[in-house]
């Protein structure tokens, strides 16, 4: 049968208890304590302050990368915008050019147009140039009907605006004839006979084009006296 001396082991105990508190009573021994907590606590602190560290690096690094790639998106995109711009400013340049050149053939297509409506149904009427410079508009030709370049004058003159500011010059010349391109199977010409031909310049300003108006018809009379006035213009 085992025996236990319970009073024995009680004592161990005691003593045990008083070395320990002897040695934590003990000033070196509480400086090791406390060095040792404090380097365990540093050693803590610092094992987390690392994890921390790498733990932000790496988030910080994931953060850039992906910051780069906004970058790099948002550049490939100006770069598009760019090139877009571009070609857009290119097409508006050629609209642009477009509808000036359709302004510029319209302008002298109109204009000729609006002349050739008034021209008068006389076969020997003739239109020598036009030339529209600043805004002001020159017609000169010839006729030998004078009452056809009357009638002229009067069409640009009544035209509803599209022609304003009309002055008439009119001058009544001779015409030269060269026996060299008359056909003498024909006959013999009189060289005596002086042909004559009525030489106009018209001055006026263009405005928007305007439908002709209806002629109104006039006697002879009416027609001299009013052929007479624009001569005299």
């Amino acid at each position: 049968m085992i025996k236990v001396n319970l009073l024995d082991s009680v004592t161990d105990r005691a003593r045990r208890a008083t070395v320990v508190e002897k040695k934590v009573a003990d000033p070196r021994t509480r400086f090791w304590l406390l060095g040792a907590s404090v380097f365990a606590l540093m050693a803590l602190g610092m094992l987390f302050d690392f994890v921390s560290a790498n733990a932000e690096n790496a988030r910080m690094k994931t953060e850039l990368e992906r910051q780069e790639q906004i970058a790099a998106q948002m550049a490939a995109i100006n770069k598009e915008q760019a090139e877009l711009e571009k070609k857009i400013k290119n097409i508006e340049t050629r609209i642009e050019a477009i509808k000036k050149l359709r302004a510029s053939q319209q302008g002298p297509v109109s204009l000729l147009s609006a002349i050739n409506e008034r021209l008068p149904a006389s076969p020997d009427f003739r239109l020598e140039s036009i030339e529209q410079k600043n805004g002001e508009l020159t017609i000169e030709g010839h006729s030998p009907n004078e009452a056809a370049v009357t009638q002229f004058g009067r069409s640009l003159e009544f035209s509803s605006g599209a022609f304003s500011n009309v002055n008439m010059e009119t001058e009544r010349k001779e015409l030269t004839v060269d026996t060299k391109d008359y056909n003498k199977a024909l006959g013999e010409i009189d060289t005596s006979v002086k042909p004559e031909t009525v030489k106009f310049k018209i001055k006026c300003r263009y405005g928007q084009p305007a439908p002709a108006p209806a002629a109104a018809p006039q006697s002879s009379s009416g027609t001299d006296k009013a052929a007479n006035q624009v001569a005299r213009r």
